[in-house]
Order: structure tokens, then sequence, then C-alpha cells
């Protein structure tokens, strides 16, 4: 029915999109959801960087 590729695009967009709307509300460039169509680790390095890294958006409430 559908070629493959077509289906692997589909698939890739359907998790394009929202994580492109996580990385604008979270104060990060967007275009980092790029990484999602990198094969066996896109995925991963998004989670890693999105757990790892300090937020911009999000001030710290730190006691001086």
């Amino acid at each position: 029915m559908v070629p493959e590729i077509l289906q692997v695009v589909i698939v890739g967009l359907m998790i394009f999109i929202p994580l492109c709307v996580i990385y604008k509300k979270a104060g990060f460039n967007p275009l980092w959801a790029v990484l999602v169509f990198v094969p066996g680790i896109g995925l991963f390095l998004i989670f890693l960087q999105l757990a790892l890294q300090p937020w911009p958006g999000v001030k710290s409430n730190s006691r001086q």
C-alpha cells in the first residue's frame, strides 16, 4: 500500500512536530528536534539533552 519510506517520514514528523513545540517552550532552539531523524540514537540524544541540560526558559530559585 504505502511505501516504507513514506511511513518512516510520517512517523518521524509525528515525533518531530511535538518536539519542536517542547523545545520552543523549554527555551531551546526548535531545530534540535531534527535529531529525531538520526537513525538509532537520535531520540536517545534528544531525551539526554532535555533531561540533563539546564533549561534556559526556567528561572532558578537560588538562595544567596
